[in-house]
């Protein structure tokens, strides 16, 4: 089955979960527990015991996965965002924006092929952080420079890149990412990876109206809870936002693609969070729903972070909308390397003193 086979058979918001938050299960077990679930798809990240891009027998690994995507009726996206994948020792490295990016540029190809192969909706990546030694206008041209290499390998292929602005990142924002693509001549194939709890992390406006804003580019979305000036992936209902405006939004401007939960450290209690996900998302899509929202939703109330009068249990926003940007002052995520004393860094738990 084809991950246009599945679209047509799902009514709604197609959701998906990513496989870095099943970090401790084989990847053949991850597949199916995700599908048991009753998601749609899979975000599948490149890693060591998730289809290993270096490891021996490439093509045979990638041709099993194809078989069991098929059999278990799985859309695909691949992401790039494994941790220590490409270095030991440093966490992303290196990334397109470091002295020497070969292994990088080579693994992104690798992923495009691999993506190429088994049908895939998108190959998602980004820019990384920018090394102290790098200055801004260096590290600029080097991530055009590669991009373009990327752009290259996926016009070859017929693949769809999706680029993803990630906070403390040089490409951090949703303006950040409309500069890169003007600067690599608008590539019809490079699209954007927009993450949910990003956009409430740092974005000015609403997160529907960021869903709203890049409608016309939108080929992937990683869905998650998160807080205002704070990159650390929530479960729903934990953070702040207001989950049915935003698939509200994604319904509206008539996006198919894969909505892929993205909870990275959670893969301890991977297959009890991962259900207890699709019902929160079940619920704010029935929540998000024309007509009223009063009622009690289909087969009873959905479990932790259930869906009252349109709002999520937990989120700060009620109305319909997210609570106002403060835009009186810039906003710091904990991943920016200018963040004030105190401010924790969940990503390597580092803090500015």
């Amino acid at each position: 089955m084809t991950a246009a086979d599945t679209a047509t058979r799902v009514d709604g918001l197609r959701f998906g979960y990513g496989t870095n938050g099943f970090a401790n299960h084989r990847l053949d077990d991850a597949l199916a527990v995700i599908a048991d679930l009753g998601y749609a798809g899979v975000a599948l990240t490149l890693d060591h015991d998730h289809l290993d891009p270096f490891a021996p027998g490439l093509a045979g690994r990638v041709d099993a996965v194809a078989g069991r995507l098929a059999e278990l009726g799985l859309g695909l996206v691949i992401e790039t965002g494994a941790r220590f994948l490409l270095d030991p020792w440093h966490k992303h490295a290196p990334t397109l924006l470091h002295d020497d990016p070969t292994l990088r540029i080579e693994f992104l190809r690798r992923a495009v092929a691999i993506g190429a192969d088994l049908g895939a909706e998108a190959v998602s990546f980004w820019a990384g952080v920018r090394p102290d030694s790098v200055t801004p206008a260096v590290a600029w041209d080097r991530l055009v420079a590669g991009c373009a290499t990327v752009v290259e390998a996926a016009e070859t292929v017929g693949a769809t890149l999706g680029f993803e602005p990630e906070p403390g990142m040089l490409v951090e924002n949703i303006a950040d990412w409309r500069r890169l693509h003007a600067a690599l001549g608008s590539p019809a194939r490079l699209g954007i990876t927009l993450d949910i709890g990003h956009c409430r992390c740092l974005e000015s406006q609403p997160v529907p109206d960021c869903v709203r804003d890049v409608a016309a580019h939108l080929v992937n979305v990683q869905i998650d809870d998160m807080r205002r000036g704070v990159h650390e992936h929530l479960e729903f209902g934990v953070g702040e936002i207001d989950f049915p405006p935003v698939l509200a939004a994604l319904r509206e401007i008539g996006y198919r693609g894969l909505v892929a939960v993205e909870l990275p450290r959670h893969s301890h209690a991977a297959p009890t969070i991962a259900a207890r996900s699709l019902d929160f998302l079940r619920a704010a899509e029935r929540a998000a729903a024309p007509g009223p929202t009063t009622t009690a939703p289909p087969d009873g109330a959905a479990t932790e972070g259930a869906v009252a009068g349109g709002a999520v249990a937990g989120g700060a926003a009620t109305g319909g909308a997210d609570v106002p940007a403060d835009t009186s002052r810039h906003v710091l995520c904990s991943a920016s390397t200018d963040a004030p004393p105190g401010v924790r860094y969940p990503d390597n738990d580092r803090r500015v003193e």
